[in-house]
């Protein structure tokens, strides 16, 4: 999935052949360098860091290939899908540029990379920004100058300027049979809470509206330094989730896994100091299918946490993904999975078929299911799953919510309410008197149409 948006993505900027715009030469020009940053939203995070430290060396950033003296390539190399995307996306930067750093989940596999595509300048792994800048320092000398060497304090930015992500921590301590993150970015490694207060203080600062809390595990935060207490703010999800609420931004929770400690997540979202949201990934709800997943096999106590929540907080949103045809699922597995959704009643739901990753365990897994069949189960969760969106969405007609303006054009708004994350839910659509909005806006809304993942309504006084 591709995440920084196109005014600063060369592989979607206008098609420039480099002799149509010479890059100048000698020491009197600033060193320019662009990024296409593929993957989950933790990767881009990743290439935030690593272009705020490029910009604090007096580089610039090129949105488009022809002006950019060399191209970082940022990839993911989860699924084998996305490593096609990773390897094609360096491709396109060799044919367009020629002078390519690769770095991210797929420079673990350096080999791989270069099997594919031997003239790359450089391949680093995930988070390894030191070995990214002294590959850049290599391929483009910096040349510093005081007078452009400018920063502003909450760094580069490639979301809009109305939203950003903030990474708690790297890592991951689960050793799910299909995942291979652990081995990819090591184990659970806490960021200091202050450090992460500081860092939402100054995007608060800056103009951000909405805070969007990431990690391979965020429920995990802080187990790995004993969830510490430094200069007054202790490392533990919740502690750290009352912090961030007080700073006056929309604060939504993403990757939280279902441990017990949850349930002192959502007072705090009944207040509205957190967004009522929940990004759980509960991956399936047979028991058995769990166990192979070397998940936790509680489903029947996850729908009764469920309707705890519920009860705790009426409008909180929930949100999860599934895998189906998991080696070894059976019909009857598969069955189980479509009666807890519907019992579960989820607001938002995504769905993957079973892929081997290189390097996970479960890939030995014996009774692997048939491709037809996966895509069969896929077309009947994903039916049930738009069914239920539907229904939960129809309801909100004649609600006024809170919305958030993410762009605004001739033709309307585009908007989220509380319950929609940027790039992975729906929109509310604004189509009449939105020309005095702009992005970053919080308003009020009153929704007269549902669809079955998108809604459109009308600003309220």
């Amino acid at each position: 999935m591709s995440q920084n948006p196109p005014n600063l993505r060369p592989d979607l900027a206008p098609r420039l052949r480099i002799a149509d715009a010479p890059r100048p030469e000698g020491r009197d020009r600033q060193p320019t360098i662009g990024m296409v940053s593929l993957g989950c939203p933790k990767a881009l995070v990743d290439s935030e860091r690593i272009l705020t430290r490029l910009r604090a060396e007096g580089y610039a950033i090129s949105p488009d290939y022809a002006g950019a003296d060399a191209v970082i390539v940022n990839t993911c190399g989860f699924l084998d899908s996305a490593k096609a995307e990773s390897l094609e996306a360096i491709g396109e930067a060799l044919r367009e540029n020629g002078r390519v750093i690769v770095t991210g989940c797929l420079g673990a596999e350096p080999e791989y990379v270069t099997g594919a595509h031997p003239k790359v300048m450089a391949v680093t792994g995930p988070h390894q920004y030191e070995q990214v800048l002294d590959a850049v320092h290599a391929a483009v000398p910096p040349s510093p100058d005081p007078f452009i060497d400018l920063l502003p304090a909450s760094g580069v930015s490639l979301t809009p300027r109305h939203y950003s992500y903030l990474k708690i921590s790297e890592g991951c301590n689960h050793h799910c049979r299909f995942c291979i993150i652990p081995d990819l970015r090591g184990r659970l490694v806490s960021r200091p809470a202050h450090a992460v207060l500081r860092e939402a203080e100054k995007l608060v600062e800056a103009g951000v509206r909405e805070l969007l809390v990431i990690s391979q595990d965020t429920s995990a935060y802080g187990v790995d330094i004993k969830h510490a207490e430094e200069r007054g703010h202790r490392a533990h999800i919740t502690d750290l989730a009352r912090d961030l609420g007080r700073l006056g931004a929309w604060v939504r929770l993403h990757y939280v896994y279902p441990y017990p400690h949850v349930r002192d997540l959502i007072p705090l979202m009944a207040e509205g100091l957190v967004l009522p949201y929940l990004d759980i990934p509960f991956q399936h709800a047979h028991p058995e299918t769990l166990k192979r997943m070397a998940r936790p096999a509680a489903a029947a106590k996850t729908l009764d946490e469920i309707a705890r929540w519920r009860k705790d907080c009426p409008q909180i949103t929930l949100r999860s993904t599934f895998i189906v045809g998991y080696p070894g699922e059976t019909e009857a597995e598969f069955q189980t999975l479509l009666d807890w959704l519907d019992e579960a009643q989820l607001d938002r739901v995504g769905c993957f078929q079973y892929e081997d990753v290189k390097g996970a365990r479960a890939n030995a897994l014996p009774d692997h299911v048939p491709a037809e069949v996966k895509q069969e189960r896929w077309e009947r969760f994903m039916e049930k799953a738009q069914a239920i969106s539907a229904a939960k969405l129809e309801a909100k007609v004649g609600s006024v919510l809170p919305v958030i303006v993410d762009s605004v054009d001739d033709e309307g708004a585009t908007c989220r309410t509380q319950a929609d994350a940027p790039e992975i839910d729906g929109n509310l659509f604004i189509d009449q008197g939105f020309e005095g909005l702009t992005p970053g806006d919080i308003v009020n809304v009153e929704v007269d149409e549902a669809s079955d993942y998108d809604l459109w309504g009308r600003l309220v006084e």
